[in-house]
């Protein structure tokens, strides 16, 4: 046989061994996660920031703190005004003793009063004082209680204004929420914030999502939940086979984006799907994958 004839035999079957391997696989595309910014809640120097690029947390955790020392000098001023107008408070509340007191005294002078006046012994301007006696301290009763309203009312709105000052001296505090990766880093301790600056990204990695897209006749093949094969590559040769659920049908068609097929491919309308795969530590974010349905 003509050493020309068996390269050419070799390069056929080479050719045809590669494009066995890419049909086998049914669609392609690239890992994505969940990304999410932590922003300062609120304005002022960051005082300590223990997060690095890379860092793993494996549960929620404070990882800084914003100086709170205005707000706390802020709490306790509104603590100490709180404590003087509810001093007032007492003094209300022994003024309404007081003319409750003259009530009880008067109720008495009254009955005795009743008495004499069906007796004859006493006269009706006699009845019209004791009587008047008692409507007037009631009124002044009813004042106090106004008076004491406002108060109450004074102190109520001390009550809420230091609630705030508490939630922003807790919003100070600077978590990591949940289970995450930190991706970026984007301010250091000593550094000056304001409320809503980006201070890092997080991102949960235990599990990544294959973004592939199919063809409108494989739409019958795949359903939610389904178990499927998803390659990654292993060296310019082989693949690694990990395995996948698919979580989410796209319900519109979009045309094939230009990182996954070539320019004729991206005439073509397709769905995206997504795949959740484990990550045992192997899969980034924007690394290609394939998936095979059977």
């Amino acid at each position: 046989m003509k050493l020309t004839t068996i390269i050419g035999a070799a390069i056929l079957f080479f050719a045809f061994g590669c494009n066995q391997n890419e049909a086998d696989s049914d669609a392609f595309g690239n890992f994505e996660a969940t990304e999410y910014m932590i922003s300062a809640e609120n304005s002022g120097k960051i005082l300590a920031l223990d997060v690095n690029e890379g860092d793993v947390f494996s549960e929620a955790k404070q990882v800084g703190i914003i100086d709170t020392t205005q707000l706390y000098l802020q709490r306790e001023q509104l603590k100490a005004q709180k404590s003087a107008v509810a001093s007032g408070v007492k003094n209300i509340l022994s003024r309404i003793a007081v003319y409750q007191e003259q009530i009880s005294i008067l109720e008495k002078d009254k009955s005795r009063i009743d008495k004499m006046f069906a007796d004859g012994a006493a006269t009706s301007k006699d009845v019209d004082d004791v009587n008047g006696g008692v409507l007037l301290a009631q009124k002044q009763i009813q004042a106090v209680k106004t008076e004491n309203a406002k108060v109450l009312g004074e102190l109520e709105s001390f009550d809420r204004r230091i609630e705030s000052l508490n939630d922003l001296i807790e919003k100070s505090k600077i978590y990591v929420p949940e289970t995450a990766t930190v991706l970026e880093k984007y301010h250091e301790a000593y550094e000056m914030v304001n409320a809503g600056t980006p201070l890092f990204k997080l991102a949960d990695l235990s599990t990544l999502d294959l973004r592939v897209y199919i063809s409108g006749d494989q739409l019958s093949e795949v359903k939610i939940g389904q178990e499927v094969k998803v390659l990654i590559d292993k060296n310019k040769e082989e693949n690694e086979i990990l395995q996948g659920k698919v979580i989410w049908i796209s319900s519109q068609s979009e045309f094939t984006p230009k990182i996954i097929q070539t320019k004729k491919e991206r005439v073509k309308l397709v769905y995206a799907v997504k795949v959740k795969v484990v990550n045992d530590g192997r899969l980034k974010i924007g690394m290609p994958g394939e998936i095979r349905l059977k």
